[in-house]
């Protein structure tokens, strides 16, 4: 790195993130990397002939903002390919748009697409309503993701190429079956529906270039809300192909983490597993790294999946001492962790109910005392026991927490159908940052509608949806303070992810990458964190995105 700035940026307000010099006045860059920061003297000392000035006034600069938690790839190809229905829409809204889309479409073309609000699938599941979906797609194969994206509602002509009949039902998931002629209804839960993303698959997919420009677009998107740096929450070969083709080609501008899929109840992609891990060396470049493995270790509540310490209250279907299970024994987990971990690679793992949370932190306990370092997320982690808080910071394991899945949308609701009264103390955030965990931010996007940081930032501070949509406030007292918030989407979730060393906070050495707002968004009331615009983004000093 040279001694002459490329870029100095000035303005009345500039957050860095770095707690050692958290407002600055100014900052310099030089082949892409921030160069120094500090005081407007001091950093003039470094402008030359050809040095680029950015004064950006009475906007406020921050790090680039960074999502531990998000499926791109997902995101852009159904930007791009797939018919994207927002998950508020009623089911007389979702007949008309898939009518709408059959009608420019092939005879036998799939339509595929989502979201369908999880709060709809229980009237989904009967044989008359697979008919109104087979009777607006005019016999073409449907298949629509639900919001949490574990979960499917296909067509009969879906069902027929999967080969799901009344007689072959899909040994794993649940396949839901209409109460009185006991036929499939197209509701498939968590695995059953992954002989429909299979058979699609062979219908053709997508090909390598259509994959290229789905990462391509979910990049964009990111970039247009100020995201410089993400980790996908889990991939497949073809993901990895386009991350690092992209790279390769100077079109990748964000820092990528990767996690490879150890298993998979959801998505149907295949290698998984060793064979895929032994194949992501091929896939690092630059800005790609594939560092993580991701493992689904339960479902999701709503589906109860989802496995709890203490047991679901009592239905029909499932009795008064059902608890959900996990997908993995002790001893299943452990030789997972430590095989990841002798290849030098962290692990993602998924649990939504405070009994699968528990058994990562005692797998992790055991892991410590064997002297395995290797970095573990517990994902989403809404629900823990008070016990367990204190045992993240123990044991270096980092929260990724996804704030837009209670607040805003249909999963609150979600939730308190199913678990009632315990849905009311999720995401307990406030005790976590007390104990002295790492608490990293993500979107879980397209799980969520959008992946707008600062809908995440001002859910945090408020307890309460950032867009109005939702009444009241969630356990108020897990509130976390603004600035604790911007830690949480910067140099926490960098940090999370194994990238603290290359960005997440504007410090010397590190990447330049930064997002220019049209105000000090945290500074003012909380509410209206959410109405900041997003001026530009900037990637290793560049700039990727303008307003």
């Amino acid at each position: 790195m040279g001694t002459v700035a490329d870029l100095i940026v000035t303005g009345s307000v500039i957050r860095t993130a770095d707690r050692d010099d958290p407002l600055v006045e100014a900052f310099a860059v030089c082949d892409g990397r921030v160069l120094a920061v500090g005081s407007l003297a001091d950093v003039a000392r470094l402008r030359g002939p050809e040095t680029r000035m950015l004064d950006v006034g009475e906007a406020a600069v921050y790090p680039g903002f960074v999502d531990v938690h998000n499926h791109h790839a997902l995101a852009g190809r159904t930007d791009l390919f797939e018919l994207s229905l927002p998950p508020s829409l009623t089911l007389d809204e979702i007949l008309e748009r898939v009518r709408d889309r059959a009608a420019t479409l092939p005879a036998d073309a799939w339509i595929v697409g989502g979201a369908v609000p999880t709060t709809l699938l229980p009237s989904l599941a009967n044989t008359k309503s697979r008919r109104r979906l087979d009777d607006a797609s005019g016999g073409r194969p449907v298949m629509l993701m639900e919001d949490s994206r574990h979960n499917r509602w296909v067509n009969s002509r879906a069902l027929e190429l999967a080969g799901i009949t009344t007689t072959s039902i899909p040994p794993s998931g649940v396949t839901m079956l209409d109460p009185d002629d006991g036929a499939p209804t197209g509701v498939l839960l968590e695995a059953a529906g992954i002989p429909v993303q299979e058979a699609h698959d062979a219908g053709g997919g997508l090909s390598p270039q259509q994959h290229a420009d789905a990462s391509r677009r979910g990049v964009e998107l990111l970039n247009s809300f100020g995201i410089t740096t993400f980790q996908d929450a889990g991939v497949s070969v073809d993901i990895l192909d386009a991350l690092a083709t992209l790279d390769r080609a100077g079109e990748l501008h964000a820092w990528v983490v990767s996690s490879l899929l150890v298993n998979d109840d959801i998505f149907g992609v295949s290698p998984i597993g060793t064979t895929l891990i032994e194949r992501g060396e091929e896939f690092r470049t630059a800005h790609h790294r594939p560092d993580f493995v991701k493992i689904f270790l339960d479902g999701v509540p709503p589906a109860h999946t989802a496995a709890f310490l203490d047991p679901y209250p009592a239905d029909a279907a499932h009795g008064a001492h059902f608890h959900g299970e996990t997908t993995m024994t002790f001893d299943e987990l452990h030789g997972w962790l430590r095989a990841v971990a002798d290849r030098g690679l962290g692990a993602k793992v998924h649990c939504t109910g405070d009994g699968s949370a528990r058994l990562v932190l005692d797998v992790a306990e055991r892991l410590r005392g064997e002297g395995v370092t290797t970095p573990i997320q517990i994902a989403h982690g809404q629900f823990l026991a008070d016990a367990d808080i204190p045992r993240l910071q123990a044991l270096d394991v980092s929260a990724d927490i996804s704030p837009f899945i209670w607040f805003p949308g249909v999963i609150p609701h979600a939730l308190a159908d199913v678990l009632g009264e315990r849905a009311e103390h999720s995401q307990p955030n406030r005790a976590l940052i007390d104990s002295g965990a790492l608490v990293a931010g993500g979107s879980d996007w397209p799980v969520s509608e959008s992946p707008n940081t600062l809908e995440g930032l001002q859910g945090l501070v408020t307890r309460a949806d950032p867009l109005g949509r939702a009444p009241g406030v969630l356990w108020p007292e897990q509130a976390i303070s603004a600035e604790e918030a911007l830690e949480v989407f910067t140099i926490n979730a960098a940090t999370a992810m194994g990238l603290g060393a290359e960005t997440g906070s504007l410090t010397p050495g590190k990447s330049a990458d930064f997002v220019v707002l049209a105000r000090d968004a945290i500074a003012g009331p909380p509410e209206e964190i959410v109405r900041t615009p997003v001026i530009s983004t900037w990637f290793a000093g560049r700039e990727v995105y303008s307003a």
